[in-house]
């Protein structure tokens, strides 16, 4: 029995402890993401947003959780019972794992494996399963179609973020994503990032990063003059929640992979008192919060692409100059001696 406990009971309780770490504070700063990108997207109309629920309407998000949760579930009479239910949820559970090899702090992750950029682009690419099987289980021919603008959008801007990635690899020489971190510290400070050297791959990141999480102007899927709702059409209740969920945290898995791969993740501006005094995980929020910030202003004041467009800019420029830079950096580290 003690061996049983040793070998399994002991190390499951541990993994068990480390994600419910990660997931609980995840839960809740996405609530209040939501919030920001409320209330962001209210101050540029203009408007107050969500002022009412809590002081400043701070509680709005867990109201409108509460109420998606005592909403009856309707399910349409000629979808697919199992596979309508079970899509929500594969969206969900695909886009918190990824958050497992996330690290916000030095020494602070569920999972500091070496091969962490591969594990988020598997995940990333699985979660384009659950929107199909939500648009096509619906038997709804406006949610089938907004399945497939999304799926071929998610596909088409993951090539991009790839090329993007292979870039800051070339530079680490490493898979890991606290290596990547620790390779853009230096005596220059911020300049030593890779927003400042990679800056051509950086602002492709960022545009690939809005489209594959079907943020404005690329929000193609759920574009309502045009195909309703989108895949999440025929959604109501809590299925519907945790389709806009699985949304949110995946905005927020970019906005983390944004600030680690290009804005130094938990490193000061300058090293040096009293900036390296801030604990680390201080300044990766404040990043993570800059990130975002940029995602609800594009939301805020730039008008919807048309999907040819959409698609346009995906291969016929985000693929080929993505393809160049690889070559490019590939190139100066090589012919450079630079090569980590």
């Amino acid at each position: 029995m003690a061996e049983l406990w040793t070998n399994y009971g002991w190390p499951g309780t541990v993994i068990l402890a480390q994600s419910l770490a990660v997931l609980l504070p995840l839960l809740i700063i996405v609530a209040y993401i939501i919030y920001l990108d409320r209330k962001i997207w209210a101050a540029v109309q203009m408007r107050r947003g969500p002022n009412a629920v809590g002081a400043f309407g701070l509680l709005q998000s867990f109201a409108d959780m509460l109420k998606f949760l005592f909403k009856e579930v309707v399910i349409p009479s000629g979808s697919d019972r199992s596979v309508y239910l079970l899509a929500p949820l594969v969206s969900t559970v695909l886009a918190l794992s990824a958050w497992a090899v996330i690290p916000v702090n030095a020494g602070w992750v569920v999972a500091d494996i070496n091969v962490g950029i591969l594990y988020i682009l598997a995940i990333s690419s699985l979660e384009v399963y659950g929107i199909i099987m939500g648009g096509w289980a619906s038997n709804s021919k406006y949610a089938f179609l907004g399945a497939l603008r999304s799926a071929a959008q998610m596909v088409s801007y993951e090539v991009s973020i790839g090329f993007v990635i292979v870039s800051v690899l070339l530079c680490v020489g490493s898979l890991n994503l606290t290596d990547i971190v620790n390779a853009q510290s230096g005596p220059y400070g911020f300049l030593n990032w890779y927003w400042l050297p990679l800056f051509p791959v950086f602002v492709i990141f960022f545009i690939s990063a809005l489209a594959e999480t079907n943020r404005p102007p690329f929000d193609l899927p759920e574009a309502e003059s045009e195909l309703v709702a989108g895949f999440m059409v025929e959604y109501g209740s809590s299925p519907y929640m945790l389709f806009m969920l699985g949304e949110y945290v995946a905005i927020c898995l970019m906005c983390a992979l944004t600030t680690i791969l290009f804005l130094g993740g938990w490193l000061p501006p300058w090293d040096i008192a009293p900036l390296n005094w801030v604990p680390g995980i201080v300044w990766f929020a404040l990043k993570f919060i800059f990130v975002f910030f940029a995602f609800s202003m594009v939301k805020a004041i730039v008008p919807r692409y048309r999907y040819d467009q959409l698609m346009r800019l995906g291969w016929k420029v985000f693929l080929p100059i993505s393809l160049f830079m690889v070559v490019a950096v590939a190139s100066v580290l090589h012919f450079g001696n630079l090569a980590p």
